[in-house]
């Protein structure tokens, strides 16, 4: 049997079980969900392997229910009436670290299914970060950029092809051990499979040439906020024709439900002049690898078109970031406004403390860019939001990270953790 492979999440959860009478471990399929969970719990039931355990979830609950706790109840959303009676159960016992609950698909909301506030800690486990596949080299932590004032250095990490190889494979932990090309194979079967098993639990399932339609034009729109209607027109079926706006809105709330798809949400700061703000969320895919996988594109492909690497490296830094953001009790953002003024990604605690980043695959000129739009940003903002400001950095695909003279950090991805 493997060895259990630590994720930056186990911290996390062990403090929830603390503290809260479930955890609900949510994420992909694929990501690792189980292995993490059995790592906490000390016993377990698994709704996947056979029919008759479905049934007794919905008819005899509490006979599922007992056993040593922690109790794992994987992918319970194949019997969702489960839910009411765990949190039954948990009010009953009165202590916390009961259940953890895991599922590759959020349910449809139901009425008659209590939320669980106060009872249930939810958490995303996403595929691994450069930090948790022993590839970054962990020299410039996040919660040192939180304490201001501080300078920032690294040598070494991944090199430009070497990233190209990191996005198409993806942060999956099976397939930490093949090859690029072998993991392109298992993916590109992951994505043909999205409407066939994925989501075949689902209310309303896709018809599977829409749906890959509409998947090859979520991946060319990477790290974009095109508009539904856009990706309506991209996303071409044999026929000739496109789909409708409703269906392209539709597939999205399914693609977000089976944690394939992962907005990034606008930062909504107040300013100080008459620009605004726009509140259109950045298209990401939970794990960068997925987008290639659409489109069939490899690692050598990439390196042809460093545009086109460039989008799908942002997303990358975002996966990671996100991760990252999550052990620190913070949110990620991207921020846009009527100007034309774009800032990558925003990372704020919930203290109001945030550090701004630009995501460049490399170059002095883009670094040089991404400084510019730092000095626009400070000048739209109020004095109470820069207060909270604690870094402007610039995550980069180069293997030096150093603090510029202005303050402004500049970071291998390959250097970062949480």
């Amino acid at each position: 049997m493997n060895a259990y492979k630590p994720r930056l999440l186990d911290a996390l959860i062990a403090r929830k079980l603390q503290t809260t009478g479930a955890v609900v471990l949510r994420g992909p399929r694929a990501v690792g969900k189980t292995t993490t969970a059995l790592h906490h719990a000390k016993s377990s039931v698994r709704l996947d392997q056979r029919q008759e355990l479905i049934h007794a979830a919905e008819l005899t609950p509490e006979t599922l229910l007992a056993g040593p706790v922690p109790r794992l109840i994987d992918e319970w959303q194949l019997a969702p009436s489960i839910w009411n009676s765990i949190r039954a159960e948990i009010d009953a016992r009165g202590q916390p670290g009961q259940f953890i609950l895991t599922g590759s698909a959020a349910p449809a909301e139901d009425q008659t299914r209590h939320t669980g506030a106060g009872r249930m800690a939810r958490l995303t486990l996403r595929p691994m970060t450069l930090l948790e596949q022993s590839v970054s080299t962990g020299q410039v932590r996040l919660t040192d950029l939180f304490s201001k004032d501080i300078s920032v250095g690294g040598m070494g990490g991944p090199t430009v092809p070497e990233y190209a190889e990191l996005i198409v494979k993806g942060g999956w932990p099976a397939l930490q051990r093949l090859n690029a090309t072998a993991a392109m194979d298992a993916l590109t079967d992951y994505v043909d499979n999205l409407a066939d098993v994925d989501l075949r639990t689902l209310d309303g399932r896709p018809d599977p040439i829409r749906m890959t339609a509409l998947l090859r034009a979520l991946a060319r729109n990477t790290s974009t906020e095109a508009a539904l209607q856009k990706l309506a027109t991209e996303a071409e079926i044999p026929s000739g024709n496109h789909l409708s706006v409703p269906t392209v809105r539709k597939y999205l709330d399914q693609l977000t439900r089976i944690f394939v798809l992962e907005e990034l949400p606008a930062w909504k700061p107040h300013i100080r002049s008459s620009i605004q703000t726009r509140v259109k969320p950045k298209w990401h895919f939970i794990d960068p690898s997925l987008a290639t996988a659409a489109l069939g594109i490899s690692a050598d492909r990439l390196l042809e078109d460093l545009n086109a690497m460039g989008l799908l490296f942002e997303s990358m830094v975002v996966r990671d970031l996100r991760v990252y953001a999550d052990i620190v009790d913070a949110r990620v953002f991207h921020y846009r406004d009527s100007s034309g003024l774009e800032i990558d990604a925003i990372v704020e605690r919930r203290d109001g403390a945030w550090i701004g980043v630009e995501v460049k695959l490399g170059g002095e000129k883009a670094i040089e860019e991404a400084v510019v739009n730092f000095g626009k940003l400070r000048t739209r903002l109020t004095d109470r939001r820069l207060g909270h400001l604690a870094a402007f950095c610039v995550v980069t695909g180069g293997q030096t990270s150093y603090t510029r003279p202005d303050g402004i950090h500049v970071i291998s991805l390959g250097h970062l953790r949480t």
